[in-house]
């Protein structure tokens, strides 16, 4: 990982729940911390409408947000930026230049929240660097041994190398174990072909070929990481439903990102999107290498 660990603040208690959550990623990876707070000028009768006045207080905001995590973390490089400009905009230039971003998250709701709103699906989108949304619940107990970093496995081990590759990082930082979820599917049966079939059968089922396309994708993560325990599961059922049923066993769900625009804007994958809208705990979403 290069680049600082960077946090998006904005006075929620789910940002600053992300920005803990940082900074203490920051320390385990022994990287530098940035805070980054966007704003844009107001005008409205209930604001001060001068520009230089709504500049100096998002400043004394991050640098307040900033303050406290080192006050937390003494030997932590912290920064502090407060950037004019769009939300999106600003922590898609953040991103950039940084190893990894934390945004907070709010809620489960289906109607409701950062997630599903187009501010959170254009960052996780356009940004080049793994994404981490944190909720408002998260502590640092849950963060334990026993608790594990959940990883999905999908297609070939190129398609996941970027998410594997996270996931055993994060894990050998913290000293934790990797669940690593590959989920399958009975394709109908126009989809089987004569050369699939053969494959299925050389390899004595479809449950055993998922194995082994597992065991394949984790084979170098495995041999970067010798002492990251790691467990291997496979299961039938849709990659979000599995993925969803371990994780209250998990500290970080990472899922890889399939993003890609339409004519009514961002979309990440649906496997990210139910995760993200799901799960309990912080999770990463990690964009193709």
């Amino acid at each position: 990982m290069t680049g600082p660990i960077t946090a998006g603040v904005d006075g929620s208690e789910e940002s600053l729940a992300a920005l803990a959550w940082a900074a203490r990623e920051a320390v385990r990876r022994d990287r530098p911390l940035r805070v980054v707070q966007a704003w844009e000028h107001e005008t409205h009768e209930a604001l001060d409408g001068d520009r230089d006045t709504q500049a100096r207080w998002a400043a004394e905001a991050v640098a307040a947000a900033a303050g406290r995590a080192a006050e937390r973390h003494p030997g932590l490089e912290v920064t502090a930026d407060a950037v004019e400009g769009p939300v999106v905009d600003t922590l898609v230039a953040a991103a950039a230049e940084a190893g990894t971003l934390v945004l907070g998250s709010r809620g489960h709701a289906a109607v409701v929240g950062f997630l599903l709103g187009s501010v959170g699906q254009q960052v996780i989108a356009g940004t080049t660097c793994p994404v981490v949304l944190v909720r408002a619940g998260d502590r640092a107990s849950d963060e334990v041994a026993g608790h594990e970093i959940v990883v999905g496995q999908q297609g070939t081990p190129e398609d996941s190398a970027a998410a594997l590759g996270f996931a055993f990082g994060t894990a050998a930082a913290r000293g934790a174990t990797v669940r690593a979820v590959r989920a399958w599917t009975l394709p109908p049966v126009f989809a089987y072909s004569p050369g699939s079939m053969k494959l299925l059968d050389d390899a004595g089922g479809p449950e055993p070929f998922e194995q082994k396309a597992l065991a394949e994708a984790l084979r170098p993560w495995r041999e970067r990481f010798p002492d990251v325990h790691v467990v291997e599961h496979v299961e039938m059922g849709s990659a979000g439903q599995v993925l969803l049923s371990v994780a209250g066993r998990a500290q970080l769900m990472v899922v890889g990102r399939r993003a890609r625009r339409t004519a009514v804007g961002a979309r990440i994958g649906s496997v990210a999107h139910g995760v993200l809208h799901h799960a309990g705990c912080p999770v990463a979403v990690v964009p193709p290498a």
